[in-house]
């Protein structure tokens, strides 16, 4: 009997764990992408794990904050005018989310995608040894006044519901957690029973290491169009070769909407960039870095995590075209906030990254088989928690083209919602 042969496309997280699945499933899988493992959207981000992330962007408290926001002075989200215009259906979709029916279904959603990751995650690391990458000392959300506390009552609420264990800490119990933080909080949440990671592009190479030494495929090339018959579907690469398959998985993130788009699919996608840094912190914590977790600054609007780069310094959204030039203003000024809250110490890279992250009108990925097609299946749009929820996308994937039981409900993560084929 001839092996079901699947080409991934795209070796983030998202990618390499499908690649992962598919071959514990007996499949055998080619995976392909333009650079390393792990090199791209997957690389930039804060490495937490977490249930409390089911809460999307656009809920119901994004009206309050919108007069400030669209000041496009904000670190929480800056913006091109020139981009929202271009994109208006997606930014009016975005906005009609914010109903509680649609938060609550996305959340319900983004939660079970996340426990499953989760939970398929920590066997991994456990599986490959990277238990030294993983802290189980859960991440804070930090306010610096009671009305930025009180904004934020609807996601507690919201995390209450779904079972998100948290405490809410004084500035005397933030101290004893967090002793090298500046005394500028007035209230803090600490997030219990999540995760993070001191290293998150290292895991997703970790993870296609492990795929290529069980005999998986890794291709580095360019995939420019992808061509489909009843039989089989053929991935074409920019130096002309191509891969021919019974299934293509496509899982190339922000790439996703422009390589669609070759083949005859409209994709209603929009680019939250983000940006990171990293400084030397001080000496102090667990780690070295004088923090002990990562945390979240609420009013301000910047993530810090403990890395083995340093203390990674993340920006909020940044509406704007894939390819737009950086802009470094947004970083900068988080950066000047982060320095209130915490002594920082010297930049120790000389670079500031830029990654996007692709987002759908109601933020949740799009998880299944292609519109119209036998042959294509998709998972992409993760906007901010792809590196969190790949392990569950993967799994998702697997189950999909290899015909066993669905994990969670797929439903909430149909590709026709956003994706139509021409």
């Amino acid at each position: 009997m001839t092996k079901q042969k699947v080409t991934v496309l795209g070796a983030g997280m998202v990618g390499v764990c499908t690649a992962l699945e598919l071959q514990r499933r007996g499949v055998q899988v080619t995976l392909v992408d333009r650079k390393a493992p792990g090199q791209e959207t997957s690389f930039g981000n804060a490495g937490v794990l977490t249930r409390s992330s089911l809460m999307p962007i656009n809920n119901p408290g994004l009206w309050s904050n919108l007069p400030k926001l669209l000041g496009n002075k904000s670190t929480s989200m800056r913006y091109d005018p020139m981009f929202v215009a271009r994109n208006l259906p997606w930014v009016m979709q975005f906005l009609a989310n914010t109903r509680s029916s649609k938060c609550e279904e996305t959340a319900k959603a983004l939660n079970d995608l996340i426990t499953l990751s989760i939970e398929a995650n920590l066997k991994l690391m456990t599986e490959f040894g990277l238990q030294d990458h993983l802290s189980d000392q859960g991440w804070i959300f930090l306010y610096r006044n009671e009305k930025g506390f009180d904004g934020a009552h609807a996601d507690r609420t919201l995390m209450e519901y779904h079972d998100v264990s948290f405490d809410i800490l004084t500035p005397e119990a933030l101290a004893e957690h967090e002793p090298h933080l500046k005394p500028i909080y007035q209230k803090a949440v600490w997030i219990k029973g999540s995760y993070s990671v001191n290293n998150p592009g290292a895991i997703v190479a970790a993870y296609a290491r492990a795929f290529v030494e069980a005999g998986g495929q890794l291709v580095q090339g360019d995939a420019t169009n992808m061509t489909e018959t009843n039989d089989v579907v053929t991935l074409n690469l920019s130096d002309g070769s191509a891969l021919v398959s019974d299934q293509l998985v496509v899982c190339c993130g922000p790439w996703a909407k422009t390589f669609l788009a070759h083949a005859g699919y409209r994709i209603r996608m929009a680019f939250e960039r983000g940006y990171h840094r990293h400084f030397r912190g001080r000496n102090g914590g667990a780690n070295g870095l004088g923090l002990n977790r990562p945390i979240c600054d609420a009013s301000a609007g910047f993530v810090l995590a403990p890395m083995q780069a340093g203390l990674r310094l993340t920006s909020g959204v940044e509406l704007a075209n894939q390819s737009a030039p950086k802009r470094t203003d947004q970083i900068g000024q988080a950066e000047l906030s982060a320095r209130m809250a915490i002594d920082l110490g010297e930049r120790v890279d000389d670079q500031t990254w830029l990654g996007s992250r692709p987002t759908f009108p109601d933020s949740r990925p799009a998880i299944g088989m292609a519109p119209g097609s036998r042959r294509v299946a998709m998972g992409i749009g993760h906007q901010h928690i792809g590196f969190m929820s790949g392990a569950g996308t993967g799994r998702m994937l697997a189950d999909m083209l290899t015909g066993r039981s669905d994990s969670i409900d797929v439903t909430p993560f149909r590709p026709e919602r956003y994706i139509r084929r021409s």
